[in-house]
């Protein structure tokens, strides 16, 4: 959906409050077509953004698995190298 969206789940350590709120931030821009909304629409904007970090952080809390936690440093090291292949000369 979003390329700017990363996955939050299974991460050592936890997903930070940031993340969360940045990532519901991307979601509610994406889906509003609006980085940035009216006067009239900020109250209704940010309510979403609220609501959908506060979901995101039930699911977050709710998920379970067996697998061992991902680092973070080797799951960006991963987009850097897909990005370069991509768009590389």
């Amino acid at each position: 959906m979003c390329r700017n969206i990363r996955q939050l789940h299974n991460f050592d350590p936890p997903a930070s409050e940031e993340e969360i709120d940045d990532a519901a931030l991307q979601f509610v821009r994406k889906i509003s077509g609006s980085n940035k909304p009216s006067k009239a629409n900020t109250e209704a904007f940010n309510l979403a953004v609220e609501e959908v970090a506060a979901s995101t952080r039930k699911l977050l809390d709710s998920l379970v698995t067996n697998a061992p936690p991902k680092n973070r440093e080797e799951e960006a090291e991963k987009r850097r190298a897909k990005f370069e292949a991509r768009f590389a000369a």
